[in-house]
């Protein structure tokens, strides 16, 4: 019987996931669990490694068994991950030796401090497009050695292993026999140089880890391994691996340098692809690998922004002021009052991300009046994640020296539309949400069946993307620019607000 199906496997900051895909790339089983989130000090969020390995197995089994398949029915399967966060465990025993450090820690910020006091950051920024944050990997794998007893002397005896998520789950989908990362993750750990696609020696040394501990760089389409961890699942190939935002800017089929996807989830995290040119951001954006497809391939690369709070301002809405009771009742509150009313959100609850990385920014809320409402703080909620998302793109636009033609969109909150056509009314360029909205998942599944010539090619991938809805502009363009002055001036008093020391 032929190999009809391709599964992919998304482990997430709060739960994983595993959606088995047929050849027209439609999803036809899906599993999903979630895991406890750790806090054991103001700044620190941890997850336990065995969480993330036991919910990614079970949704893994419960998806095949969904979809009424055996391991015989899979072609491939592809990973796609959390980025940024930080695992290390023993070789031998393949036990980990602390929690995961969680991309959204904040621990590593002194040790930032003190690196970019050594005039590092230059360094750093040129060799990996990042900054240096706490938010990547590089410093929280160096915490590790410096905090688990005897941790550096034997990890540069070879004795540990460093990893994120998917190296990870690489490793216990082989039973340890397959240390291995691919290149976007291998982009986001302050470690790897751009241009060579592989570690770079300067900077671990300043970060003094060995590069024993690292897994090996390989393409992010090939053949990684089999499958000998989990019985009924034994022989299947592990084929793709992409962290999730690559994941999804590859499942929309954003293949051509100038196409942008953006990914509306607890953040939002916006990719222009920038082909086989690494662009360096003059703006702050972050400049990161794309993808490789197969060995010999070459890096293909991103610009990338983050906003902190996209969807997360909607939860606190609804959990930390109780405006409303469920997520999906923003759009009708929002829906009664005709506009803003003035009021503009700033949601800088952790700082504000790119382009202005400003780590002591706070939340705040300005323009409110006798006259305010519920309805108006709801609109001024949503508009907010549309507002910072046009930011980004505006530093993007300039960094790349093109204009955008059009915006694909995907991740949870697409399914907002007055969000979307006020996006889209801001962009002034349509925003198309597609047919299949599970769009990470879907990516590594295109990954790693390209790996196994499930699909042939690129081509045959992008004939598969459908639009779902295409969104264009309506509301005058004169008043969505009086709109972005407002905003601008209210994100300027919500910066440098707090006292983070250092």
């Amino acid at each position: 019987m032929p190999r009809r199906f391709v599964l992919a496997l998304d482990q997430g900051t709060t739960s994983s996931r595993a959606i088995v895909f047929d050849r027209r790339g439609r999803a036809v089983a899906t599993a999903q669990q979630e895991f406890p989130q750790h806090f054991p000090e103001p700044g620190w969020v941890e997850h336990n490694p065995d969480d993330l390995w036991e919910t990614t197995r079970r949704t893994a089994l419960a998806a095949v068994a969904e979809a009424n398949l055996t391991g015989t029915d899979l072609a491939a399967i592809g990973l796609t991950n959390q980025r940024e966060t930080t695992l290390l465990w023993d070789r031998a025993t393949g036990r980990p030796l602390a929690p995961a450090i969680v991309w959204q820690d904040r621990r590593t910020a002194a040790l930032c401090r003190r690196l970019r006091a050594r005039g590092l950051e230059p360094r750093f920024r040129r060799r990996t497009g990042l900054l240096l944050d706490p938010y990547f990997s590089g410093t929280k794998l160096a915490w590790l050695l410096d905090r688990v007893p005897g941790a550096r002397r034997r990890a540069g005896r070879g004795e540990l292993a460093f990893g994120t998520v998917d190296t990870w789950l690489l490793w216990q989908l082989t039973g340890g026999r397959v240390h291995a990362t691919d290149v976007s993750n291998a982009s986001r750990t302050l470690l790897l140089n751009l241009a060579t696609g592989d570690w770079d020696a300067e900077l671990l040394r300043a970060l003094r880890i060995p590069r024993e501990v690292l897994p090996e760089v390989r393409a992010s389409s090939e053949v990684y391994g089999e499958v000998e961890s989990i019985p009924a699942l034994r022989g299947v190939p592990i084929a793709g691996i992409a962290g999730d935002q690559q994941a999804a800017l590859f499942g929309q089929a954003c293949f051509r340098p100038g196409m942008a996807k953006n990914t509306y989830g607890t953040g939002c995290f916006l990719l222009l692809q920038t082909g086989t040119r690494p662009v360096r951001s003059r703006h702050r954006l972050l400049t990161t690998v794309a993808w490789r497809l197969g060995r010999n391939g070459p890096l293909e690369y991103a610009l990338e922004g983050s906003v902190f709070i996209g969807g997360a301002v909607v939860q606190w809405l609804r959990d930390g002021l109780g405006v409303i009771a469920r997520s999906g009742d923003i759009e009708a509150l929002a829906a009664r009052a005709p506009d803003n009313g003035g009021v503009y959100f700033v949601p800088a609850f952790t700082g504000l991300g790119a382009p202005h990385w400003d780590a002591a920014a706070r939340g705040a809320i300005f323009g409110l009046t006798r006259g305010t409402t519920a309805a108006h703080l709801a609109r001024a909620a949503v508009e907010s994640i549309a507002c910072q998302s046009a930011d980004l793109l505006a530093a993007m636009e300039a960094d790349a020296g093109l204009r955008l033609k059009e915006l694909r969109v995907d991740g949870g909150a697409t399914v907002n539309d007055s969000l979307m056509q006020f996006q889209c009314d801001l962009l002034r360029v349509p925003v198309v949400r597609p047919h299949t909205r599970e769009t990470t998942a879907l990516g590594a599944a295109y990954l790693a069946g390209l790996a196994v010539g499930f699909w042939k090619d690129r081509a045959e991938i992008a004939k598969l993307w459908s639009v779902g809805r295409r969104f264009r502009p309506q509301a005058s363009s004169a008043k969505m620019k009086a709109l972005q002055r407002d905003w601008r001036r209210a994100v300027q008093r919500a910066q440098n607000w707090a006292d983070v020391g250092g």
